[in-house]
């Protein structure tokens, strides 16, 4: 296999937490980058953090990683494989997936930390 690149997205981004029956706020839908989960119990809103947003919850502070895609399918461990090389760095993450990719989210203050552990286990970053 191939190494998997990565590239890391220039924006700041916040995690919201709003409750089960909210809006999604119209700002939202402006962001060049946007993510919006709803389940019975909440919905999560990750926007960049110059959008402020109303919420129950927020957590700001997160740095982006994102797959470079589109991936495929059938592929296996792609996520499965960052995010152990991140844990065993001690470093939580926020994972999106999406149609083509894969994004997780760290916080910023461990970015450069996560990029030295995923270089040295092979993965490579674009510019």
């Amino acid at each position: 296999m191939k190494p998997i690149r990565l590239t890391l997205l220039r924006d700041e981004f916040s995690i919201h937490r709003l409750p089960a029956d909210a809006q999604v706020p119209a700002a939202v839908f402006d962001c060049p980058f946007y993510s919006v989960s709803r389940t019975a119990d909440e919905v999560s809103i990750v926007v960049p953090e110059t959008v402020k947003l109303e919420s129950t919850r927020q957590e700001p502070g997160w740095a982006c990683l994102k797959v470079m895609g589109p991936l495929d399918f059938g592929l296996t461990g792609i996520l499965a494989g960052i995010s152990k090389v991140l844990a065993e760095e001690g470093i939580s993450i926020f994972a999106i997936s999406t149609f083509d990719t894969d994004y997780i989210l760290i916080k910023k203050s461990v970015k450069d930390q996560a990029k030295m552990a995923l270089t040295a286990a092979g993965y490579q970053f674009m510019h």
